[in-house]
């Protein structure tokens, strides 16, 4: 059995065998392809230990193949091979992500050597699509590894073991749940219940009925006996999202609760004793909330044991090629697309997008462009969200179409700003003159009928909306 599986990328027949010859004397599996877009097609089809890609090839380049594997194998280490050896390219090419980089000529020694070192550096033990799987619980289900996600995976495994009270602060879309249902699946009590609430999607007396319980007929519509999620989550985890958004009624109430460990119905007399870890969520700043006299400090200072704070995508952008790569693999296997990858382009695009809605936006994002796509490759139009983007850049000349691919679809995408405006008008205004009339407004603008209805209909016009007579 081969001891690891190495992918060779050189558009050079000759390099290419010699390269083979040396990593299988070695012992290596070793599948040999002649261009970038071959490379991306075996990365989409199997998992490598290994990468070894020439810089300077027709199509994509050597910088682009590893930019495009990074996304697709994030833990695949790369070399980049070239007789077109300078240092600033040798440096390049590690800042971008290779591993290391040797010059053509080189011995079957130095190949040997540098594979080995790259092999034992970074050993695939568990391939990503395990992940994908469900095959993995807990934090390991987080994409990144940036400083900011190490602190907070510290933070997780540091405090699941003890029964001490969570808050978890961070934007909307950061993940808070995510590291609540792994504090619980790492704690004693991840075989009991967890509950989680969303503390904005009730009414202040719903929500105060679903965390408590109720009697029958303790108010109107009360037609039985509720038990509350308090007690529903004994002996597990309860986790109140956006807590913030609880009244101060509501937060004397569960000061109580927390206080004295049971809770009393709504309607009923006799207090039930629970036994919970309580874990909550905000996206909103609490501290400044006290100070503001919104939000009890005692009760603050009940939930404020262990903070955890979760980074937002803007300040951990070295997660971005990892989170695109797992997003865009799990969404075209849902949907049965084959695809090779996320363009430079489009890759630029992301990188310089704020993503406001934080990884929830960044997994709508590559949804919809995987659904919507037409090629085997993600292109700057199919992002849709920061087209406007895209297009602001390349007036401000900050950013130039690295492919004759990109540049078609750019060229595409500019066309349609500048002519769709321009048709919509002419279009609205025609109508306008003839008093929304169909016929008239095609006769009068020079135009067939079929022809002026196939561009209202493009531009979204229908003339049945304004009550028309056509």
């Amino acid at each position: 059995m081969p001891q690891s599986r190495i992918l060779v990328v050189d558009d050079e027949a000759v390099i290419r065998e010699a390269l083979r010859r040396i990593l299988e004397s070695d012992g290596h599996e070793a599948i040999c392809v002649n261009s970038g877009h071959a490379a991306l097609e075996k990365v989409q089809e199997q998992t490598f230990n290994l990468v070894i890609t020439d810089l300077k090839m027709p199509g994509m380049n050597g910088i682009e193949v590893l930019k495009a594997i990074k996304i697709l194998q994030p833990k695949v280490p790369i070399i980049i091979i070239t007789g077109y050896a300078t240092v600033e390219t040798a440096v390049d090419a590690i800042k971008q992500g290779a591993f290391d980089y040797l010059s053509k000529p080189f011995t079957p020694k130095q190949v040997k050597e540098l594979a080995q070192r790259a092999l034992d550096h970074s050993k695939i033990s568990e391939p990503a699509e395990e992940a994908e799987e469900g095959k993995l619980t807990g934090f390991e289900r987080f994409i990144g590894n940036s400083v900011a996600m190490q602190r907070v995976y510290n933070r997780i495994s540091q405090v699941a073991p003890t029964d001490s009270t969570v808050m978890i602060s961070g934007e909307s879309g950061t993940g808070k749940e995510l590291v609540a249902r792994a504090i619980h699946e790492h704690s004693p009590r991840r075989d009991k219940p967890f509950v989680a609430v969303d503390c904005t999607a009730l009414a202040e007396s719903l929500l105060e009925s679903e965390l408590f319980g109720h009697e029958k007929g303790s108010f109107t519509g009360a037609m039985r006996t509720k038990v509350g999620l308090f007690k529903i989550a004994d002996a597990g985890t309860l986790f109140l999202d956006e807590i913030s958004n609880i009244s101060l009624t509501t937060q004397a109430k569960l000061l109580r609760v927390i206080q004295e460990r049971e809770v009393t119905p709504i309607g009923g007399t006799k207090p039930v004793p629970i036994d919970i870890r309580l874990i909550s969520a905000s996206n909103k700043n609490l501290r400044e909330l006290v100070d503001k006299g919104e939000f009890r400090e005692d009760l603050y200072f009940r939930l404020n044991i262990i903070p955890i704070d979760l980074p937002p995508l803007r300040e951990r952008k070295g997660d971005l090629p990892l989170l695109v790569g797992y997003f865009l693999r799990k969404f075209a296997r849902e949907i049965g697309k084959e695809l090779i990858g996320v363009s430079p382009a489009a890759m630029a695009l992301l990188e310089q997008h704020d993503f406001p809605g934080n990884v929830r936006e960044l997994e709508h994002m590559l949804e919809r462009a995987v659904v919507l796509s037409d090629t085997d490759m993600i292109m700057p139009a199919d992002l849709g969200v920061v087209d406007d983007e895209l297009s602001e850049n390349i007036k401000l000349g900050q950013y130039a179409p690295q492919t004759a691919e990109e540049l078609k679809e750019i060229k595409r995408r500019l066309r349609e700003e500048a002519v769709l405006p321009a048709e919509r008008i002419f279009i609205l205004e025609a109508l306008k003159r003839n008093d929304w009339n169909i016929t008239r407004s095609a006769e009068e603008v020079g135009m067939q009928r079929p022809n002026f209805q196939a561009m209202m209909k493009k531009l979204g016009i229908s003339a049945r909306d304004n009550k028309i007579n056509t």
